[in-house]
Order: C-alpha cells, then sequence, then structure tokens
C-alpha cells in the first residue's frame, strides 16, 4: 500500500490572506484541493492522510464529497510546527500500515505535484527505503564572510549542490522508527527542519528521485499569482 499524507496544518501567515493559504480558493476550489486531486488521480496512490489546521475539518469534509476525493481516508490534527504535523500523520498510520508500505509525505500547498515525480518517488523509495524529489541548483553560492558579512572569499560549486522538496517518500517502518527516535532524543525536529533533514541528522543516507520546477510551494501573494495565471493559461477546472 502506498499511502500519501498531505501536510495543511500551517496558517501561512506569509500569504497575507483572510484564510490559511491552503483554503484560498482557485478556480471555485481551495489550493489544498488542487494538491488532493493530483493523488486522487494518480494510480500508485490507495489512500490519503491529511494532517490539518484547527477548525477547518467541516471545509474538508464538504469539498471531499463535492469533488470526489474518495481515496481521502483519514484526517489528523496538526501540530505546532511542520515536524509535529509529520510525526502525527506517521504516528496515526501505526496498525493501518505494514512496514514495507510506502508513504509519501507532501506539502498541501504545492498544488502542481506531477504525476512522473510521484512515479520517481514512490520506485526510488520500494528499491531504497527512501526517495526525496530533487532539482540541480542552477545559480552560484557564495559563503558570507565571519567577519565582514558584505564580502565572499569563497562559494560553493553547484554541481555539489541538489534542491529538495516534497514529495517525499518513505517506507513505512524506517520514517515511523525515525520520528520516534528523533522526538525522543530531540534530534531534527526544531526550526526549519523537515522529514528530509531529520533523516539525514539521524545519520540516514537519502536517495534523490525526479523533481520538476512546476512544482511550485504556495507562501507569498507573488506565488499564488504565478499558481493562478497557470490555471488561466491552461483552462479552468484542470491541474496545470
Amino acid at each position: 500500500m502506498t499511502v500519501a499524507v498531505v501536510i495543511a496544518g500551517g496558517v501561512g501567515s506569509r500569504m497575507g490572506a483572510c484564510v490559511p493559504k491552503q483554503f484560498v480558493e482557485v478556480d471555485s476550489r481551495p489550493v489544498l484541493f488542487w494538491t488532493l486531486e493530483a493523488f486522487q488521480r494518480h494510480p500508485m496512490i490507495d489512500a490519503i492522510e491529511l494532517v490539518l489546521i484547527d477548525g477547518w475539518r467541516d471545509v474538508v469534509e464538504d469539498f471531499k464529497n463535492r469533488l470526489g476525493i474518495s481515496k481521502l481516508k483519514w484526517i489528523v490534527p496538526g501540530g505546532a510546527s511542520a515536524q509535529e504535523s509529520i510525526r502525527n500523520g506517521v504516528f496515526a498510520l501505526e496498525g493501518v500500515c505494514s512496514p514495507d508500505d510506502i508513504v509519501v509525505v507532501h506539502d498541501g500547498i504545492r498544488p502542481l505535484v506531477e504525476s512522473a515525480v510521484l512515479d520517481s518517488v514512490i520506485e526510488v523509495a520500494r528499491k531504497f527505503g527512501d526517495g526525496v524529489t530533487s532539482m540541480p541548483y542552477n545559480e552560484q553560492i557564495f559563503v558570507v564572510d565571519e567577519k565582514d558579512p558584505s564580502t565572499t572569499t569563497k562559494y560553493i560549486p553547484r554541481e555539489t549542490l541538489r534542491r529538495v522538496a516534497t514529495p517525499q517518500a518513505y517506507r513505512f517502518d524506517l520514517i515511523d522508527a525515525a520520528y520516534h527516535e528523533a522526538f525522543e532524543k530531540g534530534i531534527g525536529v526544531h526550526g526549519s527542519a523537515y522529514a528530509n533533514t531529520m533523516m539525514v541528522e539521524l545519520g540516514r543516507r537519502l536517495h534523490f528521485a525526479a523533481g520538476s520546477d512546476r512544482n511550485l510551494k504556495l507562501t507569498t501573494k507573488g506565488d499564488l499569482a504565478v499558481f493562478k495565471a497557470l490555471v488561466e493559461t491552461e483552462g479552468p477546472g484542470r491541474n496545470p
């Protein structure tokens, strides 16, 4: 079984909207449901678990029924951070998932997840135990000088870097054990930590899967404007 764990537990204050950014509507449905529809359509996804901010369950249930998101099986409360939300989602699957089932973790505010990207992360995770969406880094990266932050004398070759995002896929027994260890020891669970950074801090090796430049994270009003433009260009009622 392959389960998508979609994280929608945040408020999204940087968007400046009057509702959490995952519930901003584009083409008559919340951004979150563009994301859920992508998983609904994908043949390798058997079920969806939604980790949700408090107070929005009724809205989700309404759109679920209207849009026919039949794979959405479980709704789990979000946490105070992304890591707590992912942990809640993973722990809620204990007793549901078998050890070798695949869990795909994805941000609810990345509505442009492509089928080929999901194919890749799932296939890599089945082979190695994990698969992380990645892309080459195409800009030059310079290191700020410690004594004079307005200068630099060192750069990092971009060939040695990869940009990573969600979706990320993990074998259930590995991600479940990792979250128990991480929260018991306080490793990789603070600040902007996520499943992939936690795994590395715990000493795990990650395996790169395919990514896409279209996999936009809707963080600001500018990101939302780009997404709306894509929807308008490629036609209403479609996931671009």
